[in-house]
């Protein structure tokens, strides 16, 4: 089993950033961490960051706090060997710990790595997922 650890500064962020989609950036990292409603859980290895999985506590006036899962990247050296699960496992019980009503992702339904994580760590499936996003220009 890994060694699954939460982030707490910007150098681990930047010592896992080949886990993101692209370079952590220093000011998002320190943001990020400085928001108690933010969680980066980094699954090591042989002391290397080897996954990683985020999530954010999301309160609505009519649901209380859920936890969304934002992301979740297994480096391919270590893909299936149960770290992803592990990850999304250690996620619930923190949102758990935290008073969460539950946890949800979004995934496109061709992922199959991600379905197949998510359904083994005790996911249900609610339907159909359609997905919308803008882009502000900086």
């Amino acid at each position: 089993m890994a060694d699954i650890r939460r982030a707490r500064t910007v150098d681990e962020v930047v010592a896992a950033e080949h886990l993101f989609d692209g370079p952590a950036e220093r000011t998002a990292s320190e943001k990020f961490l400085a928001g108690e409603e933010n969680h980066l859980l980094i699954a090591y290895e042989d002391g290397y960051p080897a996954g990683m999985i985020t999530g954010t506590e999301v309160t609505h006036p009519d649901k209380g706090t859920e936890m969304f899962l934002n992301e979740l990247d297994v480096h391919p050296d270590y893909q299936r060997r149960g770290i992803g699960r592990d990850l999304v496992d250690a996620l619930a019980a923190l949102a758990r710990e935290r008073g969460c009503r539950g946890m949800w992702v979004g995934v496109e339904p061709d992922n199959t790595a991600a379905l197949a994580t998510y359904a083994s760590a005790g996911a249900g499936t609610d339907g159909k997922f359609v997905m919308r996003s803008w882009t502000f220009e900086d």
